[in-house]
């Protein structure tokens, strides 16, 4: 079975702010390749500015990692866009990462 795991992900291309969403990858066997929503994601493997990975169909530029207990997890914290959380892995990101109750 392939390895999962609930990440940020953050659109870089347009801007540094890019949207962004909670949910859930998963890698590839190798683990140098992340599947989300359809796209395939591979490692800038240091190369990149303010991105870790690229969509390997359309060259744009991600921030991918792990989601931060206090859910701070932009780059720049002055942005104003809400970081969208999927809906399937909502209860367990609230419990077992934020270690909070659900908001609603």
């Amino acid at each position: 079975m392939p390895k999962t795991r609930i990440m940020y992900i953050e659109n870089k291309s347009g801007s540094l702010n890019g949207p962004a969403r909670i949910g859930r990858v998963t890698f590839s066997k190798t683990g140098r390749s992340i599947r989300y929503n359809g796209r395939t994601f591979q490692s800038l493997k240091g190369s990149g500015f303010k991105a870790n990975y690229f969509d390997i169909d359309t060259g744009e530029r991600f921030w991918i990692s792990g989601p931060r207990k206090d859910g701070k997890d932009r780059l720049y914290s002055e942005s104003t866009q809400a970081v969208e959380i999927d809906n399937d892995v909502a209860e367990e990101y609230w419990h077992q990462i934020r270690e909070m109750t659900r908001p609603d």
